[in-house]
């Protein structure tokens, strides 16, 4: 991803090429970005830069890089948070919980799915088994604040690409997981799955935002409320 410079709200936000974005603001946001796995699932680490409390979102795949680059940002990780519980999403999550010991929260109606919805993905696909994760720490619901260090995030559900998957809001950002992408949608072809229960999710949870809002989707590149409004194909023919 090439440099670019947005002004959100007033605050000058830089992407860097490494996939590394803060807010450049006394109070700094650090976002770093990973593309793991063979499905490419974007696994966020996010954290405050002044009191260097972090959380891990869906670390999907190859543990080791995620811990890695956990290493580097010097945070101190204590919450993982699941957006929902397929197996691109979750994958490394046993390996990053053994080793950061933080805390797993995941939406209340995704625990149904979270001990059975990888493995079946995995058998769908003709694909080696992997470790089951663990249980939940810490059960969500819509409207749930999440607390790291001084950045504070709500969390919307947005059920449709899966009956629990969630979205978390603050500071001028949104992390879609499956819900919403660059130019894209989740698909609903999954067990759990409704194209409608998706399409109100965006309608409602997602098109209200500021246009400005920053969108970090659980796959593929960073794009903005805005823009998808505009020009996510998928978007065209409902009313948002």
């Amino acid at each position: 991803m090439s440099n670019r410079a947005v002004f959100l709200r007033g605050k000058l936000v830089l992407y860097l090429a490494d996939s590394t974005v803060k807010l450049l603001e006394k109070r700094a946001m650090i976002i770093k970005m990973l593309a793991v796995g063979p499905f490419a699932s974007n696994c966020y680490i996010v954290g405050s830069s002044s009191t260097r409390e972090g959380m891990i979102i869906d670390p999907g795949a190859e543990a080791e890089t995620i811990l890695r680059t956990v290493q580097q940002t010097g945070l101190s990780i204590s919450l993982i948070v699941v957006t929902h519980a397929h197996v691109d999403h979750v994958d490394a999550l046993a390996a990053v919980k053994e080793r950061t010991n933080a805390q797993v929260a995941l939406h209340e109606a995704e625990t149904g799915l979270f001990s059975t919805a990888p493995m079946r993905m995995l058998t769908s696909l003709g694909l080696t088994p992997f470790k089951q994760p663990p249980g939940p720490d810490r059960l969500l619901k819509d409207g749930d604040r999440i607390d790291v260090g001084d950045l504070h995030f709500e969390v919307l559900h947005t059920p449709g690409h899966s009956p629990g998957g969630i979205c978390l809001l603050g500071h001028g950002v949104v992390f879609s997981g499956d819900t919403l992408f660059n130019y894209g949608i989740g698909r609903t072809d999954f067990p759990g799955g409704s194209h409608e229960r998706l399409m109100k999710s965006i309608r409602e949870k997602l098109m209200v935002l500021p246009d400005e809002t920053i969108v970090y989707p659980g796959h593929g590149p960073p794009t903005t409320i805005g823009d998808e409004r505009r020009g996510n194909p998928f978007l065209q023919d409902y009313p948002l």
